[in-house]
């Protein structure tokens, strides 16, 4: 039943889960960093950061991931001349797909962290700056602390629908793992069994995510 398998054996198979999973953890630590960033903007006290965050947040939330991943593709790199340092058709447009991936997901990462961010009680705030911390300071020893540990699981959440959404890396080439669905179910008359194969690889990636994830966000959880 599975012979053709055979045919696509390391590194074929799991060299392109092996791409999904790069793709996954450079544009998850990416993603946290510029959406840290963007949520620091978004209750920063200067109107300009504010207003900043705020529409980069409405305007890449609302416009398809494909079409952000097709542009830094065919956008940045065929027009502006963008190569992401890397001369090699490949390694260009893994790097390309990682930083689509990044400008898309950061969003989702911001209105998480925001989400916490609002949680932790105002007076420590003001009790912050009653002592002489500035913004800065209050948001990164008070604040974020405490946001990032009552939102591991909707950042979990994040993480896992990154995971899926590596797939539409293949519009561009990437040799992930939907690329590689895609000539097998061209190449092979087994379009379910292939299906079934990569859904059960997506699962095995996402799954203990989720479940490790759960259970360090009941770890960390805040008490209140």
């Amino acid at each position: 039943m599975f012979d053709f398998l055979s045919e696509y054996d390391d590194p074929s198979l799991l060299g392109a889960f092996w791409t999904t999973v790069q793709l996954t953890v450079f544009s998850g630590v990416g993603s946290l960093v510029w959406g840290t960033i963007l949520a620091a903007m978004r209750v920063s006290p200067v109107p300009l950061m504010r207003g900043f965050g705020t529409a980069y947040v409405n305007i890449v939330r609302n416009i398809p991931l494909t079409v952000i991943i097709v542009f830094t593709s065919l956008g940045l790199s065929d027009i502006f001349g963008v190569t992401m340092g890397a001369s090699e058709f490949d390694v260009r447009g893994f790097r390309l797909a990682v930083l689509g991936l990044v400008a898309y997901t950061a969003a989702f990462v911001c209105e998480a962290i925001r989400s916490g961010i609002n949680t932790v009680p105002l007076g420590q705030a003001e009790a912050a700056r009653a002592i002489g911390l500035n913004f800065t300071q209050t948001l990164r020893l008070i604040v974020l602390p405490q946001a990032f540990r009552s939102v591991i699981g909707p950042l979990a959440n994040v993480l896992i629908a990154l995971t899926k959404n590596t797939t539409v890396a293949a519009a561009i080439g990437v040799a992930e793992a939907a690329l590689l669905m895609k000539e097998m179910i061209e190449n092979e008359a087994q379009t379910l069994l292939i299906g079934a194969v990569f859904a059960f690889g997506f699962v095995v990636l996402t799954l203990p995510t989720g479940l490790f994830f759960g259970w360090l966000s009941k770890r960390l959880a805040v008490k209140r």
